[in-house]
């Protein structure tokens, strides 16, 4: 098989094997819309609380809507308790129509690990076997996954762990085989402790050994240290997933996927000149605006620019000029006279 293949999750058919991770405060679906355009084949939505949902929080149907040009998303939702998660994974399928429901076991943020979620749940392979099978029984007699030829099954229930809680406690076997017996559809991993938060390396040597311990039995997606197409590439020949997850190599580098995905079919990428970098910040500006508001677009695209704006000549006084962004002419007057 080449290494650019088509996945199935549960009754979710992909064209492709090159995915968009959920980055908390990244992942909207602005951002989303972007990656897609530039060939990402499955996105998430970054991460919701399950509280908040069941609380009707407002703020969290903003995080699980659909980008303009999805044609199948996952929203990821978070939380400790079987009974709140199974709550707040009915309410995502009432408010959207998500075609996969991901379930955050991996986030090391200590506000969200102190509530029992996250990566506690990597440490507590019970608790996430409770949580996992709560929110697939709750889901199977609802809404039905579309296919091809139309409804094709529950929506699928997919989770994303760590390798452990720190170097003495690696339980990633432990809370996979968890997922697995509570009827997972995939699994993915980020080989990284929770101790380690995002310093360090991952270790891909783990991913490969769940990989044959999976078996086949459900896909296997990596995530971790994937910050140019190459190392995709070697994710993918080294440890055998069947995807890999983008997460920090695709922030302001929505491009990452086109190369990839170039440099996986013909052997190499030609790198996106400067002008459509910038043209893609701006088509993501203008979503980001629509979706909430042109004030909150212009602050949460500084970082953005920043990144679009890399390999620019000049580009200290450009970024320095960014940081004072606040309006969506700001920006005009910043880039328009460049290209």
């Amino acid at each position: 098989m080449t290494l650019y293949h088509p996945v199935s999750i549960g009754n979710i058919n992909l064209n492709g094997n090159l995915f968009l991770a959920p980055v908390a405060g990244y992942s909207d679906a602005a951002f989303r819309s972007v990656c897609i355009e530039n060939g990402a084949c499955f996105t998430y939505t970054e991460m919701v609380s399950a509280e908040a949902l069941v609380r009707k929080n407002l703020k969290t149907e903003i995080l699980m809507r659909r980008a303009c040009n999805e044609s199948a998303y996952a929203v990821q939702i978070f939380g400790g308790e079987a009974e709140v998660m199974a709550e707040a994974a009915q309410i995502v399928l009432e408010k959207t129509n998500c075609e996969c429901i991901d379930i955050n076991c991996g986030c090391p943020v200590p506000k969200i690990v102190k509530t029992g979620a996250g990566s506690a749940l990597t440490r507590d392979p019970d608790r996430l076997f409770k949580v996992v099978e709560a929110v697939v029984g709750a889901l199977r007699p609802l809404r039905q996954a579309q296919g091809p030829q139309g409804p094709q099954g529950p929506v699928p229930v997919t989770v994303k762990i760590r390798s452990g809680w720190e170097q003495k406690l690696i339980t990633w076997r432990e809370a996979a085989q968890a997922a697995l017996d509570a009827g997972a559809a995939a699994i993915t991993i980020h080989p990284r402790t929770k101790a380690q938060g995002y310093e360090g390396h991952s270790d891909w040597n783990i991913m490969r050994q769940l990989v044959e311990m999976v078996n086949g039995r459900v896909p296997v997606f990596g995530s971790g240290d994937l910050f140019k197409p190459e190392d995709a590439r070697r994710m993918l020949e080294e440890t055998g997933v069947d995807a890999v997850m983008f997460a920090r190599g695709a922030m302001g580098n929505p491009f990452i996927f086109r190369d990839t995905t170039s440099l996986l079919t013909t052997g190499s990428y030609e790198p996106v000149p400067a002008s459509i970098r910038i043209q893609t910040g701006f088509a993501e500006l203008e979503r980001l605006a629509a979706e909430t508001s042109e004030q909150h677009a212009c602050l949460e695209m500084r970082k953005r620019f920043h990144a679009y704006s890399k390999g620019i000549p000049n580009g200290g006084p450009l970024r320095n000029a960014i940081v004072h962004a606040a309006t969506i002419e700001d920006y005009h007057k910043i880039f328009d006279g460049l290209f």
